[in-house]
Formats: C-alpha cells, structure tokens, sequence
C-alpha cells in the first residue's frame, strides 16, 4: 500500500486497534520504526506488515538494541525515534534504553504490547506491569484502554516526547484493543494540560542579563545538549562571535559549535580540556546554554565557580539552580534567548581573554596531547582518532560507546558540522554504540556514519552486527581493542593500588564473528598501516568493521580525581 496523507487520517468502516496504532505513526509523519515481535504484539505486527510500503521496520537482535537505535536515529535526524516490542521481557529489556533516552533528553515513543485486559493482575505469561516500572524514566507512561482512544493517545505521546524538554513516552496496548474495531479519524495534538512547550521570554530578566554579559571581563559560555535540541546552532555562532565569548562544551554539547572556531576553548568535565576547566574558577561570569551542570562537570560543586555570576538558560525550569546558585535564571528555549540577547549585547573582541585559554592548551599538548596523538610506539586510542579526523576531514557523524574510547573519541575528533557526535552521557550505558549507529545511520543516510567501540561495549550488544548486515546498513565500526575494560582498569590503576580486578577480557575472535554475519573485516596491529586500513574501511559501500589493538595500559588525561575541585584537574 502507499497511502496518501489525507486518506490514513480518517476511516467510516472500523479498523483494528492495530492498524489504528500503524495509521497514527504514519500521520505523525513515522517513516522508520525499530522493534522485535512478540505474542503481546502480533496483532500490531500484522498491522505493519499491510503498511510495509509506507513504514520500515527494522528487526533488531534485541529490544534494547531497538530503543538504543531509535535514539541514534533521533539525535541525528531531529525527529522523533519509535521503537515497538512485546510484552514483559520485550518490554523490561527495553527499559535500559529508555533510561538512556531520559537521561539524555531523547525524543522517543515506545510501544509495548501487554496481554489481555481481562488477563491485567493475574500473572499470566509474559505479564508485567510496565506502567510502573517505566514511570520514573519516561516523560508520560500510559495504558490505553480502549480502541477509540488509539490516535488520540498516539498524537499526545508525540506531543509530549517533544516538547519543552524532550524524552521518551511509553504507551502499553494489551492484545485484545489491538483486535478490537473502530472507526478512525486522526487529530494531531497541538496543547497538554501541564505540558509548556516554550516558555515565555521575559524581557526583565533578559535586560538584567545582558547588562551582566556587556560588563564582565573574563566570561566563559557553556554549550550543552540543549542547544542542539532547539535547532540554535547558528543562533549561538552569532551571540558568540559577537561577544567574543570563549566557547566551552560538555560532552553532548559538542558539536553544536564548531570546534574549529578560534573561540571554541574545548570540553568541559572530569576528562575535558585543561584551559575551561581550570579558568573556569578564573571567570567573572558563566553563561550556560541547555546544560544541566552535571557531577561530570563541576565536581565539587562547593568550589565551582567560585568568582563567577552564572547565567542560566534551561528549558526546563527544574534545572535552574538546582545544582549550581544562579544569579540570573533564564527559563526560555535556547534559539529564542540567545535571538532575544544578540540585539541586547555590544560587540567585543576579548584577545588577552582568550589567550589565556591558548596557554592552557599549550601546557595540555606538550604534557598530554602530544604522547597521545603521535606515540613513538604501538597504537594509541588518540593516534586512530587523528588519523579518522584527517581522513573524513571533521565531517562524519561519530558515535561512540562508553569508556576510554568515549572520551578520546570527543576528544580529538574535530566535529564541524551540527548533530555530529551521538553518545551516551547521563546514564553512561556500555553497549549503546553499535545499534545507536545504524539508527543513525538510517536517521542521516547521506553523512558518513562511524562507530568508535571498546571491546567490552561491542560484546554488551554484538549481535546487532546481524541488523547492520541484514539491513545492509553501511556503518563503519573502529573497534579499539586494549583487551580491558579501559576506564575501570585506569581507576584501578590510579585509586586502587594496581588491583586488577575482573576488567581484563578474555575476548573472542572479533574476525570470525564479523564472518559469520557477513561483515567485511580488517586488522591493525602497526602504525604503518593504520591510515590506509582506514581509508579501506571508509571507502567500502558496505558494513565493516575494522579492529586497532591498541595500547593496552594507556590512561586518558587529563582527569579531575572524584570529589576533588575543576581546577585540580591532573594531567598526569
């Protein structure tokens, strides 16, 4: 079938819950769904199978490689990721997913099948009461209970995964609604009681904060996720270049300003750049944009900017002062307060400023970035990440898992263009990057799209190697292999006296297993061979995966000790 807009939107003759459920995505603009079947689902699954011409659905290995995939899809593409799965452990499986979506303020509608309604509270097979478990990690969990209410529920999830903060939503449809028949007729939502989609800007509190901005002498402006979530990139270069502000970002900030700018001063936090970290306690004023001041970056939060006025800017209010005092709080969207102040603020050049934070990168690339990024011998996580960078030129699209990888990767890599970095930050979940890039991959098809791994992350979710290959999804996997789990062996190193304990991986062979799903493989044990092996890898029009054994005992540097203040940052 490819049906036209108008007539998905309503139907005189009932129509299954199911197919109401399939006709609501498809109205709410859904080209690609992410899932795995199940008895709890089938009748939703049959539906999609009639509707296969106007949605794909890609058959993940494993629920969580589903929503993990839905949200590589929605960071790149701007849209909302929708994943599908069954009742009970399909639904559970996929909870880790959806915390990680929650965490990092992913827009994501999930589906859960659920048994019968007659069947709800008594234990029957494959029963769980989803509602509950999902409700402290979804913006909205809800049941629906009747056929008729299908597109009005589904219009509404959007609604809220989308606005103001974005995040996922969770709506449970037990078998027998699926079955049930209605008439149809789809109402996009436009308004939820409670659910403010920009807030107001204030003129007052705008005044006062550019007063702030146009006085002080040493400011520093902080980029976060949120700068990205409310399209504000090119807003932000203005505002920046305008006042000349240093620009630092946090770890999902990065990529909302170009790191090539001669304003961009680096990443913030325990394994960010020297010079942010320790001038921030130099600064007069912060200005921070769609960040939360998370642990990772204030570390003691009692000695954070300790000189510093902090501007606020948050969509969401509950983030304002909650971690760290703020002066002036600015409940608003990104892109409308920074439009609002570029009028408001004077044009400066800060150069002594700003020097200040090139020292601090001469100090860090003669102590750290040096060693890391041309090493006399072996191969380095740093090495690979310079030579990937040099290669693609800045412009692909990285996506990493969690550990040592993660912050050399967000480290080194140039990122040049918007949405360009897709990880895992608030939650940290090892096994986010293989299915999180081919949904990025399918969410943004015409970048290039690289999956940076560690050998413990891959084995986390291995087998979405069988997605990438089914679908023919043409990601390139840079697979770091040091034969540990590299940050907790670092920590062990550092904190625990060298107790080795269980972060050494007996791993498999990576060649083979990537053979038996079909993926092309390569190896590098030598620098000598590292960029052409690379280049091979990029220019293959399929999947591959490309394993470096790296340095097994290299440590990531600079680091802020927990509980120690930012400007106790090492670099040894």
């Amino acid at each position: 079938m490819n049906y036209k807009l108008e007539e998905l939107r309503k139907s005189e003759h009932p129509i299954s819950g199911a197919e109401a459920l399939v006709r609501s995505l498809l109205c709410e603009g859904v080209d690609t769904i992410f899932g795995y079947p199940g008895g709890g689902i089938m009748p939703a699954y049959d539906a999609i199978y009639h509707y296969k011409n106007d949605l794909r659905h890609i058959l993940a290995r494993h629920e969580q490689g589903a929503i993990h995939a839905a949200q590589g899809y929605a960071r790149v593409s701007g849209k909302i990721g929708v994943a599908i799965v069954t009742s009970g452990p399909g639904a559970t499986n996929a909870i880790t997913g959806i915390a990680d979506a929650y965490a990092d303020s992913t827009p994501l509608v999930c589906i859960t099948g659920q048994v019968g309604a007659k069947l709800l509270g008594s234990d029957a097979f494959q029963e769980v009461d989803i509602i509950n478990i999902s409700m402290a990690v979804t913006k909205w969990s809800f049941q629906i209970t009747n056929v008729e209410s299908i597109p009005e529920v589904i219009s509404k999830a959007f609604l809220v995964a989308r606005s103001g903060r974005p995040g996922p939503v969770l709506i449970d449809i037990p078998k027998d609604i699926q079955f049930a028949t209605s008439p149809f007729e789809h109402h996009p939502f436009t308004e939820v009681l409670g659910i403010q989609q920009k807030p107001k800007l204030n003129g007052e509190i705008l005044l006062k904060a550019s007063d702030l901005i146009n006085s002080c002498q040493r400011p520093m402006l902080l980029v976060g996720q949120g700068v990205t979530l409310s399209n504000a990139e090119s807003v932000l270069l203005e505002f920046a270049e305008k006042t000349g502000f240093p620009v630092a970002s946090t770890l999902l900030g990065l990529s909302a300003f170009p790191c090539g700018h001669p304003q961009y001063v680096g990443m913030l936090g325990m394994h960010g750049n020297y010079a942010p970290n320790i001038q921030t306690n130099q600064c007069d004023l912060i200005l921070a944009i769609g960040m939360r001041f998370d642990d990772r970056v204030t570390s003691d939060v009692s000695k954070y900017a300790r000189n510093a006025r902090v501007i606020h800017i948050d969509v969401d209010k509950s983030e304002l002062g909650k971690i760290v005092r703020c002066d002036i709080p600015i409940h608003a969207d990104a892109k409308e307060a920074l439009r609002a102040l570029i009028s408001m603020v004077k044009s400066r050049k800060l150069e002594a400023w700003l020097d200040e934070f090139r020292k601090g990168l001469q100090i860090e690339t003669e102590k750290v970035i040096n060693a890391q990024l041309f090493p006399k011998e072996g191969i380095t996580m740093g090495q690979v990440i310079r030579v990937l960078n040099e290669v693609t030129h800045g412009n692909a699209i990285i996506v990493t898992d969690v550990g040592q990888h993660q912050m050399i990767a967000s480290r080194y890599y140039n990122f040049l263009q918007n949405r360009s970095l897709v990880t895992s930050g608030g939650l940290g979940t090892m096994g986010f990057c293989l299915p999180a890039s081919l949904g990025a991959k399918l969410g943004a098809s015409s970048r290039t799209v690289i999956a940076v791994v560690g050998d413990g992350g891959i084995q986390m979710t291995i087998q979405e190697l069988g997605t990438m290959a089914t679908e023919k999804i043409p990601v390139k996997i840079i697979l770091l292999n040091n034969e540990y789990l590299g940050m907790v062996r670092q920590w062990q190193e550092m904190f625990f006296d060298k107790r080795y304990s269980f972060v050494e991986m007996n791993n498999p062979d990576f060649g083979l297993i990537a053979k038996g799903y079909g993926i092309k493989y390569s190896k590098v044990v030598e620098q000598s061979s590292l960029t052409g092996s690379i280049k091979e890898m990029l220019e293959h029009n399929e999947p591959h995966l490309l394993e470096v054994l790296v340095v097994k005992e290299d440590n990531v540097f600079p680091m802020i000790p927990s509980g120690c203040a930012i400007d106790e940052i090492r670099l040894e």
